[in-house]
């Protein structure tokens, strides 16, 4: 491989496809990091880069937020969340909001500081926002089990956890989304190894490289992806090999199917996948915050205008949404890829806004 990012860049232009290829990376990281360096500035036009599903807060549905304020409204309860999702809009609010109003909701960096205050406040009910995918799930499991194994009885999760591999099947299936090759996520990769990426190459025809996060990285990936598909072969290879193995994190895999099983998921702009969710075990059930606070069937609907539907499967780029940088800014998102801080719309209106 080329020894660096200029080299890199010339190799690039001395064999740049006679034809677009599509080049979809499915991590929020990779999205910034490519904005934030300018790397699509610095690669041949025929390379298109598009931004994939692969942001956990902008992948949750107004429906689970909707849910989340239900209980936070009928039940008398502290409610922990990561900083990203206290923004993502429901149908009618946001966290945000009814935090302003008064309602317990609380910002944590780890389920363990939720636990903690379920440990030390056991007259309170306690709900965990467990968000995100592969990559977050096993400190969630760990915390499950914990709480398990001292009886904590006041602390609960309301899971969103989702799966990678699963969602790129399906887009694969959409006939309207145009993909040669994927940019796979190295943290997602970190726990879950190469294998659960063999399908797309062998029964798809797609190159799969797992990349790092620095420009060289990136580059290095997108190198490896054209040397591919110039040969015209698919397979799956690591560039990301100072962190991800083949077989992943056993350890970190065994954690997260001792209390979990798949499930299906609801993904927003990309419907219900099957098997691309997570469930508690029947044994860990009682922690399920969705099992303990019923609520009443809402009608949850996505924001009106917004696009963040074909901007996450590929279909759209940011500034083709007629929203983007007008009503929709980071001030005042409108939907959830202008919220997080890896939204693929927070990342173009960042550092790329002045180029479209």
């Amino acid at each position: 491989m080329k020894s660096n990012i200029k080299e890199l860049v010339e190799y690039l232009n001395n064999n740049k496809p006679d034809h677009k290829i599509n080049i979809m990376e499915v991590c929020g990281t990779h999205t910034m990091a490519i904005s934030r360096y300018g790397l699509r500035q610095l690669i041949p036009e025929t390379i298109n880069l598009i931004s994939g599903p692969g942001c956990p807060v902008c992948v949750t549905p107004a429906g689970d937020i909707d849910w989340i304020l239900e209980i936070t409204e009928q039940h008398k309860v502290s409610l922990f969340t990561f900083g990203d999702m206290l923004r993502v809009p429901g149908t009618r609010s946001s966290l945000y909001d009814k935090r302003s109003e008064g309602r317990d909701i609380n910002i944590c960096y780890s389920p363990a500081d939720a636990l903690d205050f379920a440990r030390n406040n056991p007259g309170r009910k306690v709900i965990f926002i467990a968000i995100g995918f592969e990559t977050t799930v096993p400190l969630t499991s760990l915390i499950i089990k914990r709480a398990y194994q001292e009886k904590i009885n006041n602390f609960y999760i309301y899971n969103t956890h989702k799966l990678i591999p699963e969602a790129l099947e399906l887009l694969l299936l959409d006939k309207e989304v145009e993909i040669d090759a994927f940019l796979c996520p190295g943290h997602v990769s970190a726990i879950i190894g190469s294998e659960p990426y063999d399908f797309i190459a062998e029964d798809y025809r797609i190159p799969c490289v797992i990349s790092g996060f620095e420009p060289m990285d990136i580059l290095e990936s997108i190198v490896t992806i054209i040397r591919q598909i110039s040969k015209g072969i698919s397979k799956v290879e690591i560039q990301y090999r100072r962190v991800v193995r083949e077989e992943g994190n056993p350890a970190a895999l065994k954690s997260i199917y001792e209390v979990f099983d798949k499930s299906d998921s609801v993904w927003r702009g990309l419907g219900n996948i099957p098997g691309s969710g997570l469930k508690l075990k029947k044994k860990f059930l009682k922690f399920d915050a969705k099992t303990y606070f019923p609520v009443k069937r809402l009608k949850s609907r996505e924001p009106s205008g917004c696009e963040c539907g074909d901007v996450l499967k590929g279909i759209k780029k940011p500034a083709e949404c007629k929203l983007f940088s007008k009503i929709c800014k980071p001030e005042n998102p409108v939907g959830p890829c202008m919220v997080s801080s890896e939204g693929s719309c927070a990342a173009y209106y960042k550092y790329e806004k002045l180029k479209i």
